[in-house]
């Protein structure tokens, strides 16, 4: 009598392929999202390091702040060119972020950001910030952008020194 069992060991063999392939391509799409996951909360990360960052900027030159140096930092800074001869407070206060803003744009993807008086901190974006000037806060505001749909991530924070 002949053994007709033969043929039945390769399709097993084959339908094992099968699922362990379709398995595999599973784990590879979990690593790929957790991947990306762990990029963007490293962008995260460092927009909230940049946001405190430039709070402590602020904190160190109390005369700048005082006399509103910091209120309306809006716009693309130019270097005063100071920092060799001496700067004064509005000067170091416009140091402070031309050095906070090139950093941005080098350390983010787009990344830019804004310091003003402003009631609502939640609100704006990198073109038109949305600082109202109300209020006795400072609100740092900083965008980026981290996925291919081209929308700018925002992170603010208030500064009160």
């Amino acid at each position: 009598m002949k053994d007709r069992a033969g043929g039945f060991t390769l399709l097993e063999a084959l339908i094992t392929v099968l699922v362990i392939s379709l398995g595999l391509l599973g784990l590879a799409g979990a690593l790929t999202v957790s991947m990306q996951n762990n990029a963007s909360s490293v962008l995260r990360t460092k927009a909230v390091a940049f946001a405190y960052d430039i709070g402590d900027r602020i904190r160190a030159n109390m005369a700048g702040f005082t006399t509103g140096a910091y209120s309306n930092l809006t716009g693309v800074p130019s270097n005063p060119g100071c920092v060799a001869t001496g700067c004064t407070p509005a000067q170091m206060a416009q140091y402070d972020y031309w050095a906070w803003r090139d950093d941005l744009a080098s350390a983010l993807p787009n990344g830019t950001g804004v310091v003003c008086i402003d009631s609502t901190p939640e609100d704006g974006s990198p073109d038109a910030p949305a600082c109202d000037g109300v209020g006795e806060s400072l609100a740092v505001k900083v965008w980026w952008t981290d996925d291919k749909s081209g929308q700018p991530k925002f992170f603010s924070a208030l500064v009160r020194p």
